[in-house]
């Protein structure tokens, strides 16, 4: 039977996935100004613009942890004005890469065509894809009130276990790069990884298997951003 470094059991989390995610701009995707009461109702569609096609199959009860609901009512609208304009930070810094308002959060998709990539067997960051994380890290440097969560995939050539590790090392590199080089605060940042577990799409085409090589960068709201807004939609400072 295939491993699963990291498994923990889904129970509890099929509900949240009821909630479906539209893949689209971040001003298009629904525009989270105007969602109101229902922002932040669940977190299970970020974990499901990560998990790609494999919602069913397999997860990962710590970033469900970390990317629940947070917010409703007038601080979740709030909130969503606040990740929308990140979003559209994002999409203007890094035109190459796929960016998706998801919930209350905002999931990044970093594959071999959109500006982080790794060379074959490798997981140290080159020169192309420091390039674009620098891009990133001014953003989240700007917007200090998120948490980070880092997920690395693979295509499903070769072994499992070692695609395993594979995507583990390439994720604590993504990781490492802004936490140690760009000196982004460690406790922002959770680190996951599924290997070959959750494709979004053919791995028996090279077109497909290039897409599954990817980094997801899934950015929420943190408790501060939470309690702040609360207070001001309770009238606060």
């Amino acid at each position: 039977m295939r491993q699963t470094l990291k498994q923990i059991s889904i129970i509890g989390l099929t509900a949240l996935f009821l909630t479906a995610f539209t893949n689209c701009e971040a001003v298009k995707n629904a525009n989270n100004k105007q969602k109101g009461a229902v922002i932040g109702a669940t977190g299970g569609a970020v974990l499901g613009a990560i998990l790609g096609n494999n919602i069913g199959k397999g997860g990962n009860g710590e970033l469900g942890a970390v990317i629940g609901g947070v917010a409703g009512g007038a601080a979740g609208v709030i909130i969503g004005n606040k990740m929308d304009k990140q979003a559209q930070k994002i999409e203007t810094e890094i035109p190459g890469a796929q960016v998706e308002r998801v919930d209350d959060g905002i999931v990044v998709t970093f594959d071999e065509n959109s500006g982080v990539y790794f060379d074959t067997e490798k997981y140290n960051i080159n020169a192309a894809s420091q390039a674009t994380l620098d891009k990133l890290a001014n953003v989240l440097r700007e917007y200090p009130d998120t948490d980070v969560l880092v997920v690395g995939h693979t295509d499903s050539t070769g072994a499992e276990a070692y695609n395993m590790t594979l995507s583990k090392q390439r994720a604590q590199s993504v990781t490492n790069y802004f936490t140690q080089t760009k000196g982004l605060g460690n406790g922002r940042f959770t680190t996951n990884w599924f290997g070959e577990q959750t494709p979004v799409a053919d791995n028996s085409t090279e077109a497909g298997r290039a897409q599954n090589r990817r980094v997801n960068v899934a950015i929420v709201p943190n408790e501060k951003m939470v309690d702040d807004a609360e207070q001001e939609a309770q009238g606060g400072n």
